[in-house]
C-alpha cells in the first residue's frame, strides 16, 4: 500500500491498523469512516509513530486516542 499518496482508503488503512496495534476495546468509537483524507498528514504522523512502537503507556494511548478524536469528521 502506498501510503504517500492522500486517500479516503489509505486514511482507513492507517485507522484498522492503529486500532489493532493498540488493541482498542471500544473499536466503534473509531470507525475508519469517522475520518477523511482532509487530516491526512497528521493521521499518517500517528500511524508512523504507532507502528514503531512496541507499547505503550494508558496516557500515551489515552493521548493518541485524544488526537484521533480531534481529527474526526
Amino acid at each position: 500500500m502506498d501510503l504517500t499518496k492522500p486517500s479516503n482508503e489509505n486514511v482507513s488503512f492507517m485507522i484498522e491498523q492503529i486500532k489493532e496495534k493498540l488493541r482498542m476495546v471500544n473499536v466503534d468509537a473509531m470507525k475508519s469512516e469517522h475520518f477523511t483524507d482532509e487530516h491526512y498528514e497528521d493521521i499518517l504522523y500517528l500511524y508512523e509513530m504507532v507502528m514503531k512502537r512496541n507499547t505503550f503507556s494508558p496516557s500515551e494511548m489515552q493521548a493518541i486516542v485524544s488526537e484521533l478524536g480531534t481529527l474526526r469528521k
